[in-house]
């Protein structure tokens, strides 16, 4: 399940967050989305996940 929530950035950090979601063919939404992932990832604090679940997670990221 997903959830929604609103987050205010300034104009310039949504021209570059928008530029880049552009250049990997992305939305907005789903480059901070795959961003928030990675940046969890890095820190070690997503829980391991079964091959199904990593399954799902790797289609997201791509």
């Amino acid at each position: 399940m997903k959830k929604s929530f609103v987050i205010r950035v300034d104009e310039e950090l949504y021209k570059q967050l928008e530029k880049w979601a552009h250049d990997e063919f992305r939305s907005v939404n789903g480059q901070i989305e795959y961003l928030i992932h990675q940046s969890l990832h890095k820190a070690g604090r997503l829980k391991k996940t079964s091959p199904r679940n990593k399954k799902e997670s790797d289609q997201e990221e791509s």
